[in-house]
């Protein structure tokens, strides 16, 4: 039995890289609704540091970030694979 079966993850496509591979999306725990390579990063505990260095960074350049971000997602072919693939399994 896999553990996405146990923990009821659903799995998903998503980018490495410039890769496509297989995650998982947590139905539970601190990371609900987060896209992660392992189950079992979901009920891993939260690491302090990273979290209040991401929140810097974002009050910093949230507003480029997120342009960035969607630039990628409308142009990067494996971002566009990834969109259409997960299309296709809802």
């Amino acid at each position: 039995m896999l553990v996405n079966e146990i923990l009821g993850e659903k799995q998903v496509w998503a980018r490495s890289g410039q890769s496509v591979v297989r995650k998982y999306r947590c139905s539970g725990g601190r990371r609900n609704g987060r896209v992660v390579s392992n189950p079992a990063q979901c009920f891993a505990p939260i690491d302090i540091k990273k979290r209040i260095t991401l929140k810097k960074t974002k009050a910093r350049l949230g507003s480029k970030l997120a342009r960035k971000a969607k630039k990628t997602k409308r142009v990067n072919p494996a971002s566009k694979r990834v969109q259409s693939m997960n299309k296709r399994n809802n």
